[in-house]
C-alpha cells in the first residue's frame, strides 16, 4: 500500500513537467507551421548574377523579392564573362541573368538567349584605404597617384588574370596615366601586371586592409561600406563608371597571357532568358529590379542609379 501510494505521488509530480514538455513542442510547432507553409508556397526564380553582388543578392534583394513578388530567389554567383559562356553553351538555364558591363551581357544577346537587357545599377572604381594606416592623412592631403607611389605604402589588388576586379584596376591604371599626363605611372605604382606581392584573391582584400595588413586597395564603390572603410572617389575619365564614357575608356588596352581587352562601363543589366525554367517568372523579377522599390535598395547597398546607360538589344 505503502508503494502504491509512492508511486502515485511521484506519477503525480512528473506529470506537470509532461505537460510542460508537450505545451512548448505545441507552441513550437504552431509557430513554425505558418513559415513552413508560406515557404512551400513560394515559386522559385533562377538568377545568375555577376560575383560582386553576393552580399546585396543573397540578402536585402532576396528577402525582398520574397516580400515583394512571393518568389524564392535561387541565385548563382560567379564572373559574370564565364556565366555568359555557360549560358550560351547551355551549361546552365537561369531564369534572369545580372551583369556587370556590356560585354558578358552582350554575349547572351547575340545568342539570342534573351531579347534585352535593362541598366539597373552602377558602381564604380575607388580607392579604398585604412583610416589608421600612416599614409592616410597624406592620401586625404595630397593626389592619391602621388601617395600610392611612395616607398613602403602597402597596396592591394585581386589577379587580373581570374578576376574582373584586378582588371579593371590595370585599366584605371592606364586612364590614370593619361588623365594626369604621367608617363609610366602604372608601373611606378603596381609594378609589373601580375606583380604578388599586391595580388591578393578578392574577398580577402578588405578583411585585409580592414585588419591593417595593407595600407589601401582598389575596390569597387560597393564594397569598403560593409567594412566601415572611408574611400577616394576617383574622377569620372578614370573610374569606369559612366556609360556615357564608354568611347572614352576605350582608349587604353591591357594584354594579358597573349589576350587583349578593353574597359568597359561598371553598369549591371538584368535580362530574362528565353531558355530559363520559369521565362514568366524570370519577366517579373527584371521588371521589379527596375522599380523605385529595388532603386532604393541599390542606393541603401552604395550602388548608384544606372543614369543615362540605355538598354541593351541583340
Amino acid at each position: 500500500m505503502l508503494s502504491l501510494t509512492l508511486r502515485s505521488i511521484l506519477a503525480w509530480r512528473r506529470r506537470p513537467i509532461a505537460y510542460l514538455i508537450l505545451i512548448v513542442w505545441g507552441l513550437t510547432a504552431f509557430a513554425m507551421l505558418p513559415r513552413c507553409a508560406r515557404a512551400a508556397r513560394l515559386a522559385v526564380v533562377e538568377v545568375a548574377y555577376a560575383g560582386s553582388m553576393g552580399p546585396l543578392m543573397e540578402g536585402p534583394i532576396r528577402r525582398s523579392v520574397a516580400q515583394a513578388l512571393g518568389l524564392e530567389l535561387r541565385g548563382r554567383g560567379q564572373g559574370a564573362l564565364a556565366l555568359a559562356h555557360l549560358i550560351v553553351g547551355g551549361a546552365i538555364r537561369p531564369d534572369v541573368f545580372i551583369a556587370v558591363t556590356p560585354g558578358p551581357m552582350r554575349l547572351v544577346l547575340r545568342a539570342k538567349q534573351a531579347a534585352r537587357a535593362w541598366p539597373i545599377a552602377r558602381t564604380e572604381m575607388v580607392l579604398a584605404y585604412n583610416p589608421q594606416s600612416r599614409f592616410a592623412k597624406a592620401l586625404l592631403a595630397s593626389p592619391w597617384w602621388q601617395v600610392l607611389a611612395t616607398p613602403g605604402l602597402r597596396l592591394g589588388r585581386s589577379d587580373p588574370l581570374t578576376d574582373p576586379l584586378g582588371l579593371n584596376t590595370l585599366y584605371v591604371m592606364d586612364l590614370a596615366e593619361r588623365f594626369y599626363d604621367q608617363p609610366g605611372l602604372a608601373k611606378r605604382i603596381l609594378g609589373s601586371a601580375l606583380n604578388r606581392r599586391q595580388i591578393f584573391a578578392e574577398p580577402e582584400l578588405m578583411a585585409r586592409l580592414q585588419a591593417g595588413q595593407l595600407d589601401a586597395a582598389f575596390a569597387y564603390r560597393t564594397q569598403p561600406a560593409s567594412f566601415h572603410l572611408p574611400f577616394i572617389e576617383l574622377p569620372p575619365q578614370i573610374n569606369l563608371g559612366q556609360a556615357s564614357m564608354e568611347s572614352y575608356y576605350d582608349q587604353v588596352s591591357v594584354s594579358l597571357a597573349g589576350k587583349s581587352s578593353r574597359p568597359q562601363p561598371l553598369v549591371f543589366y538584368a535580362a530574362a532568358l528565353r531558355t530559363g525554367p520559369h521565362p514568366a517568372l524570370g519577366e517579373r523579377l527584371v521588371r521589379w529590379l527596375r522599380s523605385s522599390q529595388a532603386e532604393a535598395i541599390f542606393k541603401l547597398e552604395s550602388y548608384s542609379s544606372p543614369g543615362a546607360a540605355a538598354p541593351l538589344v541583340p
